[in-house]
């Protein structure tokens, strides 16, 4: 059965043509790529994209939004479109839909990509496990969590809140982070730390115990500047940033009782080298009297380039198993 997979974000709404079978992807098609600023509503995205397809396009759709998906209208953080899943046959006249959060999306990408596309990041470098859960945290405007649970008949996908689990700091320099975040916020959150924007905070601190005046900037530019390491202090809050982040990915490993952690998003990936380089490994395994089982958790990262597509599809396959 061919399907048209979609992931619609803030900025971008994606669009390929899958291909599923016995509850799987076969084939992902080549994505295209609208801007949503240039389309007033989901709908005549979607019409443009028939356009490009050539006028006709497969009557089931499977959707990965960038927000809650429970309710009875979707709505978008940084972009005008209102979604009513009500009303999705109608307006893109299909026949069969589903609607998944984003961050399920990718839960379903690692279930069902190939090894080929995993990097490993810690532990024992062998394939993610047949069976049991698997973590799969993913750092970028937000921190998304998810659990996936492996068995014999399948797998399920469990989307959670986790990244909005507390901030717990390690040493006396993120117990100054923390007292900056505390300033704003009455309670804060691992996500307002190991996120793309929490550089910001990390750098600031930092900025604040080197007692370095600084400019402020927003957190590309930083990301930027750390990457590249033109800016030694960025380069640190980096370094920091990757600490936090094996912390928080081995507090959620060990609530899930995981058997394996996947690291995703953009952000994930643009710091893949970084990770490995960090004490990213270090802090994900130092957990006490845990940490040998930590330590013999495998960890890798996600490098799919369209997880939320092919994730959108996988959900699909999954929920539509008879087609």
């Amino acid at each position: 059965m061919h399907l048209v997979a979609v992931d619609v974000g803030g900025t971008h709404a994606r669009f390929a043509i899958a291909e599923i079978a016995d509850g799987k992807v076969v084939t992902l098609g080549e994505a295209v790529t609208l801007k949503t600023a240039d389309h007033a509503s989901f709908q005549l995205a979607w019409h443009e994209f028939q356009r490009q397809s050539g006028g006709t396009v497969p009557r089931a759709v499977a959707m990965s939004v960038a927000g809650p998906v429970g309710g009875d209208i979707i709505r978008f953080t940084n972009n005008p479109w209102i979604i009513r899943p009500a009303l999705i046959r109608e307006k893109l006249d299909v026949d069969r839909y589903i609607v998944v959060n984003d961050f399920a999306a990718v839960a379903h990408s690692v279930a069902q990509a190939d090894e080929a596309h995993f990097l490993h990041v810690c532990g024992p470098d062998g394939p993610l496990p047949d069976e049991g859960g698997i973590s799969v945290v993913g750092p970028g405007t937000g921190l998304g969590v998810a659990l996936l649970v492996r068995h014999a008949q399948g797998y399920l996908v469990q989307p959670t809140e986790g990244g909005h689990i507390d901030y717990a700091p390690l040493d006396r320099i993120e117990d100054q982070i923390l007292a900056r975040l505390r300033q704003r916020h009455r309670r804060v959150s691992a996500e307002r730390v190991v996120a793309g924007p929490g550089i910001v905070d990390i750098y600031e601190t930092l900025a604040a115990i080197e007692g370095h005046a600084f400019t402020q900037r927003d957190d590309k530019a930083l990301w930027t500047s750390g990457m590249d390491g033109s800016d030694p202090l960025a380069a640190a809050a980096v370094d920091r940033f990757c600490l936090s982040l094996g912390s928080v990915a081995g507090d959620l490993a060990l609530a899930h009782g995981a058997h394996a952690l996947v690291l995703a998003g953009g952000l994930g990936f643009r710091i893949r080298d970084t990770l490995v380089a960090s004490g990213f490994a270090e802090r994900f395994r130092a957990k006490g009297r845990f940490e040998g089982m930590m330590a013999a958790m495998p960890v890798k990262l996600i490098t799919h380039p369209q997880p939320g597509l092919f994730g959108a599809a996988a959900a699909f396959a999954q929920a539509n198993r008879d087609c």
